[in-house]
């Protein structure tokens, strides 16, 4: 019989809180937990739990994490929410495509909410704590070979300088604290599935069990870097 799955970094008896729960990575990362002996219990937070976060709705952030308040400290935070294309909203080919409209709610969904995210979820974070955030290898710029996808890596890319920045400040105060910026790699889900590199893409479930052995695997000194799902250093 193989030995249960387990993340060895927070003890036993650790919660754990994932953001973005509805989707298909955070609906794993929350099945992952589960099935971990030694997680004592998994809060899903997403625009249809009680409370409600809605990203595009900066207020629910605040409110969220003041009812949560009562629950804390938890020990390890996954945000998993994102956005590349919906009805209208579509990666740009060219600069000639670039709308204002669609490049504020991207910003909106992948840095400017999860800046609030940052701001009212820290402090719940246990001193020894991890908190891990889901950004994209197409947000590297040192890694742009390719060009196009002008608002999805341009947000990205503000999303890892919001870790980076939060992680010093951190540094100074609680020295313990992971704060991570992760790529999970193409995975099966309605983010990936109109695009050419789907057909490689991994099941949602393998991907979120990596990526947790990555943030399990990480050290203090590890905080305010961005790490691919198999362990390494990605350039920002």
């Amino acid at each position: 019989m193989s030995r249960a799955w387990t993340m060895t970094s927070f003890g036993d008896g650790y919660r754990a809180l994932v953001i973005g729960a509805s989707g298909a990575l955070g609906t794993a990362f929350c099945e992952q937990l589960k099935q971990d002996p030694r997680c004592a219990g998994v809060r899903a937070l997403g625009r249809h739990t009680v409370p409600a976060l809605d990203l595009e709705q900066p207020e629910t952030i605040a409110s969220a994490a003041a009812e949560l308040a009562a629950e804390a400290p938890y020990q390890l935070i996954v945000h998993a929410a994102g956005l590349l294309h919906r009805d209208r909203i579509k990666p740009e080919k060219s600069l000639s495509t670039i709308e204002p409209q669609a490049l504020q709610a991207v910003f909106q969904v992948n840095a400017l909410g999860p800046a609030m995210v940052l701001r009212h979820f820290l402090p719940l974070l246990e001193p020894r704590g991890a908190m891990a955030i889901l950004s994209a290898k197409v947000g590297s710029i040192g890694d742009n070979r390719l060009g196009g996808w002008y608002a999805y890596r341009a947000s990205k890319a503000a999303l890892n300088m919001l870790v980076k920045t939060a992680a010093i400040e951190l540094a100074r105060t609680r020295p313990q604290v992971r704060l991570l910026s992760l790529h999970p790699g193409t995975v099966v889900s309605g983010l990936s599935q109109p695009f050419s590199g789907a057909a490689n893409a991994r099941p949602a479930d393998i991907a979120a069990a990596q990526l947790l052995t990555v943030i399990d695997q990480l050290t203090p000194a590890d905080s305010g870097y961005f790490y691919s799902y198999d362990g390494e250093r990605l350039p920002w």
